[in-house]
């Protein structure tokens, strides 16, 4: 599903969760059949827009709303849809805005929405259906009981690609140990990871549409984060060629818009990575970040001093505590705690991998 929406049509989609007087309002106007024109917003534009109707200002409620959707015309709310200002208004957008709808309402409310940059609801009598146009895009409001299927559905598939990232993750750690890493295996890491993120991003938004109803759902979900895991941007600070933070954001970016046909093309992803035209079974030394990043107590500018000084996870890894304590930062008891951290990670990946 499309999770990339804009932030105002999140906003708007928060708005008409179930659990909020607005949805409340919708669901009525749904059972009654009467269908509705919502606009969420009001100005000059608006303004100049509508004709005819009469000025309510009053605080808004879902029986109000219902009544008042009874009449012909639209009816205009505030922004946050705290108020009712207007009811049986004529809107009139600009005709020769092109829309691809066909039903009178629909594209009016499509016009409305992009002339005047406020989201528009339109109420299907007919379909029964709840459409929201917002910066030029139609959002249908789902059944709850098919986002809460849904919903459910992503939470197993998320659990299963946890798992399958946390043993790439120990395999990925055993091969930088025993210095076998491959391209390959960075690209199968990355490529876990970016399908993980996706998944938890779809399941934030049904968390977003279900409102009251996904609690339970954003409760797993919460469970299912890791923010302990490292992310994209350690690995390929790990591993790319020449990184800085440009590249490292122009290759999560890239990452991020392969679609779901190019995500399984370990090559894709090496490409969209930033590492050219590298084969895949090219050797690759990790600098360390990923595994210093999992010492709590290291900071990540102690952090870059140790792999400026040392160059290499191997190099790190084999430096004794009177190399560790040169490094600007680091006393005695960093030292220990990074040697005795990394000695600890490095038995137990190579027990998970064996």
């Amino acid at each position: 599903m499309q999770t990339d929406y804009s932030e105002l049509l999140l906003k708007t989609i928060a708005q008409i969760a179930p659990g909020t007087e607005l949805r409340e309002g919708l669901e009525r106007i749904l059972r009654g059949r009467t269908g509705a024109l919502i606009v969420l917003g009001s100005d000059r534009t608006v303004t100049g827009l509508s004709s005819g109707g009469f000025t309510i200002d009053t605080e808004f409620s879902a029986t109000r709303l219902r009544e008042l959707a009874k009449m012909d015309g639209a009816i205009i709310c505030d922004r946050d849809a705290t108020r009712l200002l207007m009811a049986a208004v004529q809107l009139m957008p600009d005709a020769t805005i092109d829309t691809n709808e066909s039903g009178t309402r629909h594209r009016t409310a499509e016009r409305m929405a992009i002339q005047t940059g406020f989201p528009v609801i339109s109420v299907s009598a007919s379909m029964s259906v709840i459409s929201v146009y917002v910066d030029g895009t139609r959002y249908t409001v789902e059944d709850t009981q098919y986002l809460m299927a849904r919903a459910n559905q992503a939470i197993q598939t998320l659990e299963s690609y946890k798992k399958r990232l946390n043993k790439v993750l120990s395999t990925l750690s055993a091969l930088e140990i025993e210095s076998h890493v491959t391209l390959s295996d960075v690209a199968i890491t990355l490529q876990r990871m970016e399908m993980v993120r996706r998944i938890i991003s779809e399941v934030s938004h049904y968390v977003l549409e279900l409102g009251v109803n996904g609690r339970l759902v954003a409760l797993q979900l919460e469970e299912l984060r890791s923010p302990d895991m490292a992310g994209i941007d350690v690995i390929l600070h790990d591993y790319l060629p020449r990184p800085t933070a440009q590249s490292i954001s122009i290759a999560t970016r890239a990452l991020r818009d392969l679609t779901d046909m190019d995500i399984v093309d370990l090559t894709m992803i090496a490409q969209a990575a930033g590492f050219g035209d590298y084969e895949l079974d090219t050797p690759l030394q990790p600098r360390g970040y990923r595994l210093l990043d999992g010492i709590a107590t290291i900071p990540n500018t102690i952090a870059e001093r140790l792999v400026e000084r040392f160059g290499t996870l191997q190099a790190l890894m084999a430096a004794s505590l009177e190399d560790l304590r040169d490094v600007d930062g680091i006393g005695e008891h960093r030292a220990r705690t990074v040697r005795e951290s990394l000695s600890r990670m490095a038995e137990s990946s190579l027990e998970k991998y064996l």
